[in-house]
């Protein structure tokens, strides 16, 4: 059952025109278009949007290839000013300011590779430092592999790994947080990246999956930080956030790129290949109650080859280990929904549930600045931001067509091509402070989008009921009657089925809203399923009953120049549904995923700017999204299933 509004977008207001402030100020007002300091307070919660993923110059694999920015410059870029690429342009958010922001370099050899190239420091004395930056200096990537590897096997260079070094950096970068950090305007957080990687077996190019996590602390952290040079196993790290939380600082990690971890993130055993227990669940969502579902290298929501039905499921596909030229096989443990419906198996089975976690998204910019926005996009990296040609959206060497170009298949910079522009975080907190942010994505109310800033919020309650749509007091009844995304329904008596709220905003600089979907994932004895529910179309049209799929809308991309009509794009889509296939024994997760218009993809904005046509061994478009932490229903009751 689906009732929803949809209101109709004039074409004038393609460009960047904000929703009334009457829908601003009911569905939780974020960031204004003007910065200014947020409400101390909000009962109902504010949309909060940041990123908790940015690498500096002092990532051993950021400054190795030329990139000088420091978390300072990181917080300036997310307060609205413009810093340096080191192509030596200007990197500046095409939007407002950024509510808060996480820099995580890597914990192993943190400011290591700039002490190497300091002639003060004795590290620029080693060995290694003079292959890298001595007068006869090698080629700097082959450095980059040497120390790459390490963070694989967890044993460090004993000539490089200063550790007082490492600790003095992880202060400085506390202190760049705490001096950045301006409660009830801006949030800085402290953290670092844990960088987890499992060599991958076999006869091929070298590669390692990736078991990647961002610790993220909600105030004070600890003078040394736990990097895979401590322990490579995530468990290890796990243990280590205990000891501080017991010691009164609290701590998170967020895990990453899991389309890239060799089936490893979210296997059905531990990283020492043990069964998985009620224990080892109850741990790993004590430390992760998030994982990140889009960024720069790809999305990790699922892919078609999983998710068959779901004609959404392509979205920005990687498809190469990370640093490798190795193409991935991917599977169920690499992508989220799947990891639902692993998780929701063994609730079933078993009895309890590693992979009850929320949704966010983040940039893993190693600039120092994301680019977020497909119009205006400079790469990962030093080396694919450096040009179109350099990421490989234009003719090479000049070149008006494609004719006669190498494929860019055959080449290292495949993974700049198909590098994405996103991703972005987005919380519902009271206020604009570290406590609350930290606490939102705590309780999992979070949201990730692609990039735009699209507000999505999600309720379910035994009590709803469709005029709730029109109370003036909605958010209060959702909260009061119900639970937000990241929540849990009790099992129900009877039949009866919960009444879900749906409610999601235009990004006012982004593209007009298409649709706004319910995905539910279940298990039944051990089988685990999947459906894709369209709730809310624009132009106030109704999914199809069979289907259930909105119709076409109207919308349209022109290629040559990337303009767009909007059809019945939406400022707002408004819905409230009931799981027509709802059953009160068994247990279900359930998320929104909102889509906008289709737009130019980045490297079609770059080939239509150079006058060429765009790469044909890419999308020409996309459709930017956002996905919200699930509602999961807790129906499974032993004694009901035969």
């Amino acid at each position: 059952m689906t009732r929803h509004i949809g209101w109709a977008l004039p074409a004038l207001l393609l460009a960047a025109c904000a929703p009334s402030e009457q829908i601003e100020a009911d569905l939780g007002a974020a960031t204004p278009l003007a910065a200014a300091p947020q409400p101390t307070a909000a009962p109902t919660r504010n949309a909060y949007f940041g990123d908790v993923h940015v690498h500096t110059g002092n990532s051993f694999d950021a400054y190795i290839f030329g990139v000088r920015a420091t978390p300072d410059d990181a917080y300036r870029f997310a307060k609205g000013e413009a810093i340096r690429h080191p192509a030596g342009y200007d990197m500046q958010l095409a939007g407002p300011p950024l509510d808060f922001l996480a820099v995580t370099d890597h914990g192993e050899y943190l400011g290591v590779v700039p002490a190497m190239n300091t002639p003060s420091s004795p590290l620029s004395q080693t060995a290694l430092a003079q292959s890298v930056f001595g007068a006869d200096a090698t080629d700097p990537g082959a450095s980059f592999l040497r120390v790459g590897i390490t963070v694989v096997t967890g044993e460090e260079i004993a000539e490089i790994y200063d550790r007082d070094l490492i600790d003095s950096v992880w202060a400085a970068t506390i202190d760049s947080a705490d001096r950045n950090n301006e409660p009830g305007k801006f949030t800085a957080f402290s953290g670092y990246e844990f960088t987890a990687m499992r060599q991958v077996p076999g006869d091929g190019p070298p590669a390692a999956g990736n078991l990647h996590r961002n610790v993220i602390f909600r105030g004070d952290a600890p003078e040394r930080l736990f990097s895979t040079l401590d322990s490579t196993n995530p468990e290890d790290l796990w243990t280590w956030m205990e000891t501080q939380r017991s010691e009164g600082r609290n701590v998170l990690a967020i895990p990453h790129n899991s389309n890239a971890s060799n089936g490893e993130m979210f296997a059905l055993q531990t990283y020492d290949g043990e069964p998985l227990t009620a224990a080892y669940a109850d741990k790993r969502m004590r430390n992760e109650p998030l994982v990140e579902v889009s960024q720069v290298k790809g999305t990790s929501e699922t892919m078609p080859t999983l998710s068959p039905n779901d004609e959404w499921a392509g979205f920005e596909q990687y498809e190469y280990f990370i640093g490798s030229s190795l193409k991935l096989t991917p599977g169920a443990g690499d992508f989220v929904r799947s990891a639902y419906q692993r998780g929701l198996a063994l609730q079933e089975t078993e009895g309890f549930n590693p992979y009850k976690f929320g949704l966010i998204s983040s940039s893993d910019t190693h600039v120092g600045a994301a680019s977020l926005v497909e119009q205006y996009h400079w790469g990962k990296t030093a080396q694919d931001g450096a040009s179109p040609e350099a990421r490989r959206s234009v003719p090479p060497n000049g070149r008006k067509t494609w004719d006669g170009a190498e494929d860019p298949r055959t080449r290292r910079e495949i993974t700049a091509t198909q590098f994405s522009s996103s991703g972005l975080a987005g919380v519902w907190a009271e206020s604009n402070t570290r406590e609350a942010i930290f606490d939102a994505m705590q309780r999992k109310e979070t949201f990730g989008t692609s990039g735009p800033r699209m507000k999505v919020r999600f309720f379910a309650g035994m009590d709803y009921e469709p005029a709730m749509l029109d109370d003036t007091d909605l958010l209060v009844r959702a909260y009061d009657q119900g639970v937000p995304m990241g929540g849990q329904l009790e099992r129900v008596t009877g039949e009866t089925a919960p009444g879900f709220v749906v409610w999601a905003i235009r990004d006012p600089l982004g593209a007009p809203l298409q649709r706004a979907q319910v995905i539910k994932v279940w298990s039944d004895k051990g089988e685990t399923h999947e459906a894709v529910h369209d709730v809310a179309c624009s132009g106030g049209a109704l999914p199809d009953a069979a289907t259930q799929r909105c119709p076409d809308n109207g919308a349209s991309v022109d290629i040559s120049d990337c303009s767009t009509a909007a059809g019945t794009g939406a400022n707002e889509l408004k819905a409230y549904w009931q799981d027509p296939d709802f059953d009160a024994a068994r247990e279900a997760a359930y998320y929104v995923r909102v889509l906008e218009n289709p737009t130019c993809r980045w490297s079609t904005w770059d080939a239509v700017r150079n006058g060429t046509p765009p790469n044909p061994e890419l999308p020409e478009t996309v459709q930017e999204r956002a996905w919200s932490s699930p509602i999961w229903y807790a129906g499974f009751d032993p004694l009901a299933v035969e």
